[in-house]
């Protein structure tokens, strides 16, 4: 094999960029790399440059693929909420809600080991400083003490009356700190399991955390207040205000959260180092790296990380990806942070890497990136995808060049459930706010208010293709408004079929797909008569149906004739906010902004 200068450092690191990303799918299904994996690969790496000149990928991307690979290197999905996570030695430890505690290799993100003794949620873990121990805190009072080689548990401490929201080791290993829903700290011995000391506090202890140098001292997080304490229980003054609370290393420093406000601070001295802000009010976990440089704090759905070294502390990186808020995030390395969410997943990202890429990049395949995108409308007969995020701002794409054509801004802000359509040259946008279903008109503006929409968030919003019907689905029924009136015209109970599925509209014939019982379908073309009930034939193409897990962790596409998955977004590609699917083109909108349009016609079934 010819080998040009360079390409075999691309290729060492593309293919192991490649492997953590698509794990799981090709895990799954061996056959998913040429038509789930590998046409989704960054523009300029290795595998899309060099791979897709000699295969014959059965999928081709139109539009939305980056340039490079992105900084979330591997996710994992898991089947329950993780609420806390610890790292030491390429080991990871998560808690779940039901009580388990999930090991992880750092590097694969493959699961090792499963350690069962909590009756409730894990809400806190922490490794010994070898690594050999791990001490867990649990919403059933106790707090265990395990072998990380037999995955047995050493010792059980009970003695909280509730909730253990936190735990720590002190620095020569002989100290268990655990803070309580009723207001107490208690400290314990390892080696006896006896209770030395029991702090108490004005509000339920969140946080609990000893210095990694000094075993006499520790910090702790109650009442939206923090306060330092030595083992004999005796207070150190200052108390400072703060939602959350991390040591630096050397123990010199510590990070402090309250809420859009985030400082850095001499340990002693109590000396502001360094201060930032964040977008959101509800700063609520934080760490630093090992070596020190960097500082990790995760708001909402968003983590971002601060080099606080030199003369002029910055923010280098804001991570993108969690669709639900972030509960814990720890450095495995000074250039790698995990987080775990209530979506669901553990996220595995790459910090300040710097690029030695010789391949040179397209700039013109970097997406558009905006707010989240809120609704993807697919009109394969007209050539185009339209999108619309939580600014307002709608775009229309080329379905075959993938070249935005034009876009402008809407009144329909904020996560809402919302629907466009271009029907005879004009763009018709409908969306669901304070009660009431918006129709909007590019031309002439705001038309038109339908006062007797359901009050709650729908589930679905659709226009007909020619625009004379709004659909809106909500609990098992389907809706039917004049977009002329605002009127009713008909209601559908759909009953036992699955109402979150994603309508799909061809002209006047709206269908839902079931996973059990097919697809459903019903014509309101003809004025002044009842719906027609279709036959569960799905309308053209439509053998091809796409799935979305409940929470948006995978899109698949599947044969319904065969039964067979022919398709996956996977990797960064993994978590839509929505997709369309029309047998023909697959379209996918995504918190970033970016928008990924895929031609379906070149699958082989």
């Amino acid at each position: 094999m010819f080998i040009q200068a360079g390409v075999l450092c691309k290729w060492t690191t593309d293919s192991q960029r490649f492997l953590l990303e698509y794990l799981d799918t090709i895990n799954n299904s061996p056959s998913h790399i040429y038509h789930s994996a590998l046409p989704l690969c960054p523009s300029s790496s290795w595998f899309s440059k060099f791979c897709n000149e000699d295969l014959s990928l059965q999928v081709k991307v139109v539009q939305g693929l980056p340039a490079e690979w992105g900084l979330c290197s591997r996710t994992v999905s898991l089947d329950a909420i993780p609420y806390t996570l610890s790292y030491c030695k390429n080991t990871i430890a998560v808690g779940l809600r039901q009580g388990d505690i999930i090991i992880f290799n750092s590097i694969t993100g493959s699961q090792t080991a499963i350690f069962s003794g909590h009756t409730d949620e894990v809400s806190s873990l922490v490794f010994s400083s070898d690594g050999t121990s791990l001490v867990s805190g649990g919403h059933d009072g106790t707090v265990k003490l395990w072998d990380v080689q037999t995955g047995g548990v050493i010792r059980t401490f009970s003695g909280h009356s509730s909730w253990v929201y936190s735990v720590s080791i002190s620095a020569d290993s002989t100290m268990i700190g655990s803070g309580s829903d009723k207001k107490t700290i208690h400290l314990w011995d390892i080696q006896t399991g006896e209770c030395h000391h029991i702090i108490k506090q004005q509000a339920s202890v969140v946080y609990v955390c000893f210095s990694p140098t000094d075993p006499q001292y520790l910090l702790s997080q109650s009442g939206g207040k923090i306060w330092q304490w030595d083992t004999n229980i005796n207070q150190i003054t200052p108390i400072c205000d703060g939602s959350g609370v991390a040591f630096s290393p050397d123990g010199t420093q510590f990070v402090l959260s309250n809420e859009e406000v985030v400082t850095v601070q001499n340990s002693n001295s109590r000396a502001i180092v360094a201060e930032f802000h964040v977008a959101s009010v509800n700063a609520n976990c934080c760490c630093f790296s090992s070596d020190g440089r960097l500082v990790a704090v995760a708001s909402g759905h968003t983590a971002y990380i601060w080099n606080i070294t030199g003369s002029s502390p910055h923010l280098i990186e804001t991570l993108i990806g969690h669709t639900y808020h972030i509960t814990s995030i720890v450095f495995s390395s000074p250039s790698s942070l995990i987080s775990v969410s209530i979506d669901q997943s553990v996220k595995f990202w790459q910090i300040g890497v710097p690029s030695t890429d010789p391949v040179e990049t397209d700039s013109m395949s970097t997406p558009i990136t905006s707010a989240p995108i809120e609704s993807i409308t697919l009109q394969a007969k007209d050539g185009v995808a339209i999108s619309s995020d939580s600014d307002g701002v709608v775009r229309i794409w080329d379905t075959l060049t993938g070249i935005c054509k034009t876009s402008f801004q809407t009144p329909a802000k904020g996560s809402c459930c919302r629907d466009i359509r271009l029907i005879d040259g004009r763009l018709i946008l409908v969306w669901h706010a304070d009660k009431k279903i918006h129709i909007w008109d590019l031309e002439g503006g705001e038309v038109l208010k339908i006062v007797g929409a359901p009050t709650y968030e729908l589930d679905d919003l659709r226009i007909t293709g020619d625009g004379s019907k709004i659909f809106s689905m909500l609990l098992g029924s389907i809706q039917v408004w004049s977009r002329l009136t605002g009127g009713r015209l008909d209601r559908i109970d759909t009953g036992w079929l699955s109402s979150r599925k994603p309508l799909t509209v061809d002209g006047s014939r709206v269908w839902i797909y079931d996973s059990h019982f097919g697809y459903h379908g019903w014509d309101f073309g003809t004025k002044g008569s009842p719906p027609v009930q279709l036959s569960n034939t799905p309308p053209d193409n439509f053998h091809l149906t796409g799935t979305m897990w409940w929470d948006n962790s995978w899109y698949r596409i599947k044969d319904t004739v065969t039964g067979k998955v022919i398709f996956e977004l996977s990797g960064r590609f993994a978590n839509p906010t929505v997709v369309q699917c029309d047998g023909f083109y697959l379209a996918a909108g995504y918190h970033t902004g970016e928008v990924l349009i895929l031609d379906l016609n070149y699958l082989s079934l």
